[in-house]
């Protein structure tokens, strides 16, 4: 395998989507977990909605249309202010703890971000990050207007960083992330850091079942859609030696 550049998803990848949870239950004490989940999946349906109705809104407008959704769902009351403080933690998101450190010994290929997200809210969460100090391009969906798992997304990989499809490695944590991008030809690192056993383990009888056992059976195992992905590891910190091995 000769890979020049290593491409990463933002959201569940690089960055801890499940760290909102810390706004999210401030503001309203015993409904974070549920608020965190709910969200998170509804937004990834407006993602899929959107681009299948041709009524494309960037990922700003989508986070927003979510949030709003989930809260008036659990019957949640907000004023505008601590509607925009938990907004704002979509651009201080956590990074997972092994994500820079693992950028920096990866250094040497290109380095870049394929996200769903908006290129405002992306350059704004990897300066607030630090991140722009080890990547090379941070490339939104944005100018082709449909999101991951579209083709046409994948497709800004070769456009932006001039590298084949068969030169590239994408990781991600998201199952539908993996599928959309081994379906378009490239190599694919899943970042596995649920595994079945441990899912299933959770499910069961007398273990109560939360929001977040249903988010990650619906959105952390890999879908049987028959493109899984070339490498399993379990954390970004396995990558350098998966390069290696895979020389």
């Amino acid at each position: 395998m000769t890979i020049k550049a290593l491409v990463f998803d933002a959201y569940g990848t690089l960055y801890d989507i499940q760290s909102v949870a810390a706004v999210t239950d401030e503001a309203f004490p015993g409904y974070g977990e549920a608020i965190t989940q709910i969200w998170r999946l509804k937004q990834l349906e407006y993602t899929w909605l959107r681009s299948m109705m041709q009524r494309y809104e960037d990922f700003s407008v989508i986070t927003r249309e979510s949030l709003d959704y989930t809260l008036k769902l659990l019957g949640l009351k907000y004023d505008p202010a601590v509607f925009e403080v938990i907004m704002d933690k979509y651009v201080h998101l956590d990074l997972y703890p092994d994500a820079l450190a693992t950028l920096e010994k990866l250094k040497g290929n290109k380095l870049a971000i394929l996200s769903n997200g908006s290129s405002d809210m992306l350059n704004m969460l990897v300066k607030n990050t630090g991140l722009d100090k080890v990547l090379d391009a941070t490339i939104s969906i944005d100018s082709q207007r449909v999101f991951k798992p579209s083709p046409r997304a994948y497709e800004l990989i070769e456009q932006t960083l001039g590298v084949k499809p068969h030169e590239v490695l994408f990781v991600s944590s998201n199952p539908f992330d993996v599928s959309g991008a081994k379906s378009f030809g490239l190599s694919v690192a899943w970042i596995e850091r649920v595994t079945p056993d441990a899912m299933a383990a959770s499910f069961k009888p007398g273990i109560q079942t939360t929001p977040l056992h249903m988010f990650k059976a619906m959105r952390t195992q890999m879908d049987t859609l028959g493109f899984g992905p070339d490498y399993r590891i379990s954390s970004l910190s396995g990558l350098p030696d998966l390069l290696k091995k895979a020389a």
